[in-house]
């Protein structure tokens, strides 16, 4: 699916239904939402949203053949062999999705500081789960 301005995803829909999580308050659905209001399709398919109360509920409404297509992170995906990605918003069309880490200036919690070296050294595994991990003091 090429997804650019103006496609046609009501068509795609085929009389089905989009699963979202809420696009209220899950951060993924506020993303695709933006999405599709930056590309000019919302209008088309906002009467057709199957909301969710999660992004994992909505992978689970297309897994499950209650929903034609979803909005989803790509990395959850990988945790359904029955749903197949077929096509991913333009960067361009919303905001960095990006999950921050620091600590804060008043931890003192030895464990805090050990946690983040983990993490920062840790971009393997996350990688293999489709996220992309900037550079220490980079951001994408």
């Amino acid at each position: 699916m090429n997804i650019q301005p103006g496609f046609d995803l009501a068509a795609l829909l085929n009389g089905g239904l989009l699963a979202m999580g809420n696009i209220d308050a899950v951060p993924a659905c506020k993303y695709g939402k933006a999405s599709l209001e930056k590309l000019g399709v919302w209008d088309s398919v906002k009467d057709k949203i199957a909301q969710a109360e999660s992004v994992r509920a909505a992978l689970l409404l297309v897994s499950r053949g209650k929903a034609a297509l979803g909005i989803v992170y790509q990395t959850d995906v990988a945790a359904d062999l029955r749903v197949k990605i077929v096509g991913t918003f333009p960067d361009s069309s919303h905001p960095a999705i990006i999950y921050p880490i620091a600590l804060t200036k008043q931890s003192t919690n030895a464990d805090a500081q050990a946690f983040l070296n983990y993490l920062r050294s840790a971009r393997r595994p996350f990688e293999r789960q489709g996220f992309t991990v900037p550079v220490q003091g980079q951001q994408s």
